[in-house]
């Protein structure tokens, strides 16, 4: 059994949670925080620790779609010396993670600490990691867009003389599911569009509208999550290139999600006025396989026409990147009000908005709004429903 973390975006925790309940790993608390940090390593941005196996450590990369990153625990120990630290952390099962001369990435943040210098801890635990195999790895940058021939990155945190060690098993960003390479203006990641979704509570059967798609990304993930397509099911992951990777067991997970069959699929309809984004949405969802699931035009949200409802309206609105002025900011919102209030009375809403200010010129019922994080940018996610 293995002490796993699947990292997320603050804000989307809760959904995260679900998605492990609804695969049967259960979270063993709440998600890992150290209430004397004040800045956060990447791996404690948000998610949810649980325990499984190493058969789950690969159904949870498939499927996770809210999730960033899902990393292995190997251990945590007290370490305020160096030699301490590297003794420590030679004792390790590196070998069941890395090939003796395998390329790392070290990533290291030191809080409260005695060792407080990440490049000396780096070197310690990249020589811990050579007592242990025999020769020490290599050392590289973990850069995202490398394409295959990533590192094995390790993340090493430090709070209070205590030293938790972890290994990555999912290689790039797990929101790089690999359909999208056409995008439009601000877009919108994988799995936030993932978490939109889960947040409006959609039921995946109801009809589904977005008329601001940009890239396609939200209706794309939906045809997914109502086709019940694993988001990683055309990707490669770290835990691949482990010396204890199961081919045999991978290929039994594959085979399961495959098996998975859905008799009757919601209408799933799309939108934009920009033509250059409606085509990039087209190409995204071709390479994602769900063109059968989408209705994609290029109109004015003036001009959508919704299918007999009530069902869901989730969408990310522009909030200035694709505006001349707050001008035309205000008279688009106060629009898109109007439009749903004629056009979609009584249905549900989640709304993606740099800000709550925008919204009020809806006239829309909408909660206070989840803070999240879209590409460096603070974002919130509300959700409401039109009245009838």
């Amino acid at each position: 059994m293995y002490t796993l973390y699947a990292v997320c975006a603050p804000g989307l925790e809760p959904f995260i949670a679900r998605e492990l309940d609804q695969l049967g790993l259960t979270t063993s608390h709440s998600p890992l925080q150290h209430a004397s940090t004040k800045r956060k390593s990447e791996d404690e941005v948000g998610g949810a620790e649980f325990h499984a196996s190493l058969r789950d450590v690969y159904r949870a990369n498939l499927h996770l779609r809210t999730a960033s990153r899902v990393l292995v625990r190997l251990r945590s120990f007290k370490a305020s010396l160096f030699p301490e630290l590297r003794r420590k952390a030679a004792r390790l099962p590196w070998e069941h993670h890395l090939a003796p001369g395998q390329p790392v990435a070290l990533r290291v943040a030191c809080h409260t600490s005695r060792l407080y210098h990440a490049g000396a801890v780096a070197e310690r635990v990249a020589g811990a990691i050579g007592d242990r195999l025999g020769q020490p790895p290599p050392l590289q940058k973990f850069n995202e867009n490398a394409g295959k021939s990533l590192p094995q990155l390790i993340l090493v945190r430090l709070v209070e003389n205590h030293c938790t060690i972890s290994v990555d098993s999912s290689g790039g960003l797990l929101h790089r599911r690999g359909y999208r390479l056409a995008t439009a203006k601000a877009p919108l990641r994988e799995t936030l569009a993932a978490g939109m979704l889960l947040a409006s509570g959609w039921d995946t059967a109801s009809p589904l509208l977005d008329p601001f798609c940009g890239s396609g990304t939200i209706p794309i993930e939906a045809a997914l999550l109502a086709r019940q397509f694993p988001p990683g099911r055309d990707r490669r992951f770290a835990f691949m290139d482990w010396p204890n990777f199961k081919a045999g067991t991978w290929e039994t997970v594959i085979a399961d999600a495959r098996a998975a069959k859905v008799s009757t699929l919601p209408r799933i309809i799309a939108s934009d006025r920009d033509a250059g984004a409606v085509r990039s949405a087209k190409a995204n969802a071709e390479r994602a396989a769900v063109t059968d699931c989408i209705e994609f035009s290029c109109r004015a949200v003036s001009g959508i026409e919704p299918p007999p409802g009530p069902g869901w309206v989730v969408t990310n609105p522009p909030f200035g990147v694709r505006t001349s002025s707050k001008r035309d900011l205000r008279n688009l919102y106060a629009q898109f009000g109007k439009v749903l209030h004629t056009k979609c009375p009584g249905w549900h809403l989640a709304l993606l908005c740099g800000s709550l200010q925008p919204l009020r010129g809806t006239g829309l019922s909408l909660d206070r709004g989840i803070p999240l994080m879209n590409g460096g940018l603070r974002v919130k996610l509300t959700v409401g429903r039109v009245k009838g």
